[in-house]
């Protein structure tokens, strides 16, 4: 069994926010072979509290105890202000907060906790090598973590990533990197094993209305949980993306986790654009030896495995065969 946490911005039952991240904690906590010991929450797809309140609500459902401990609600240089104006009002320009109208809003719990990256150093420290780290936010409190705690980085099995944009046309960069730039080049050259997920491979992903029915076929609490938060994103996402369905980014990376033939990868160098401009948050990748290149040193970049084409199939399949599990 594979020890994690998950570190993320879920947003399931919040108009116009993103369900993966709701998604990819069903997924670890429907799969016997993750063990799950700790949430904690970031401020990105949504504001820190939201996300903390979101992951509270389902722990709470399923009667289950694992900490769900609050994190950063800013990131460490990025102003949130124009981030913030454009994930939490997009659903109002867009007139589709109706879509959101029958949709249970998240319980108003607390987290059980204040510092999630206190939380996360100590985890991943007291248990050197036994504790993977799932990041599928910005990744500030991991940043803060490996401030607090030096070890860290040699302490942690893997971090695997779902961060970072490459090559799509319509994207100069991703929200996770881009909403916290000095975060994700810190963990980037942190020396921690890492595999990274990006949006290049994230978007190969499709969940229409009819998957959805499907994989939630078993009745029980969780997967009426994934069904009716995802229902309303499916919907928004043909609206506003013109999709047949969603993309599932962070529950890629979970999956990666249970069964690795779901996705193929290659070792790059990475790196994050840190200047003042529009491409501030950019990720770039390079393969070449860099000493062929003229002007560029040997070290720049982080040597990351980054993933680069999915099996969309294997993937709905894993989710699937993980809630046919649950019992009523």
């Amino acid at each position: 069994m594979k020890r994690i946490i998950i570190d993320c911005d879920p947003g399931n039952g919040i108009a116009g926010a993103n369900t993966d991240d709701g998604l990819a904690i069903a997924l670890a906590l429907a799969s016997p072979a993750l063990s799950l010991e700790l949430i904690t929450t970031v401020a990105g797809n949504t504001p820190c509290e939201t996300g903390a309140r979101v992951a509270k609500d389902l722990i709470d459902r399923l009667g289950l105890s694992i900490p769900v401990v609050q994190g950063a609600t800013q990131a460490l240089q990025e102003d949130p202000v124009p981030w913030r104006e454009t994930l939490d009002n997009r659903v109002n320009q867009l007139a589709l907060t109706n879509l959101w109208q029958d949709v249970r809003q998240p319980a108003d719990l607390k987290a059980d906790a204040f510092d999630a990256p206190d939380a996360i150093g100590k985890l991943i420290c007291d248990n050197p090598g036994e504790i993977t780290l799932v990041a599928i936010g910005p990744l500030t409190n991991v940043a803060l973590a490996m401030q607090r705690y030096p070890a860290m980085a040699e302490s942690v099995a893997e971090i695997v990533i779902m961060g970072g944009v490459f090559t799509l046309d319509d994207y100069i960069k991703d929200t996770n990197f881009g909403l916290d730039p000095e975060a994700a080049h810190q963990v980037l050259h942190s020396g921690a094993a890492m595999t990274l997920v990006p949006m290049d491979v994230t978007t190969q992903t499709l969940l229409t209305q009819q998957d959805l029915a499907r994989l939630t076929a078993v009745d029980h609490p969780l997967t009426d949980f994934v069904r009716d938060t995802l229902r309303p994103w499916i919907d928004y996402s043909m609206e506003a993306r013109q999709l047949a369905g969603c993309w599932i980014h962070d529950v890629l990376v979970v999956a990666w986790l249970l069964n690795q033939r779901v996705a193929s990868g290659i070792d790059y160098r990475v790196d994050i654009e840190l200047r003042p401009g529009a491409t501030r948050g950019k990720s770039w990748r390079y393969r070449q030896p860099l000493r062929l290149t003229v002007g560029v040193p040997d070290d720049c970049g982080a040597s990351v495995h980054v993933l680069h084409r999915v099996d969309n199939t294997l993937l709905l399949s894993i989710i699937e065969q993980a809630f046919k599990r649950l019992k009523s």
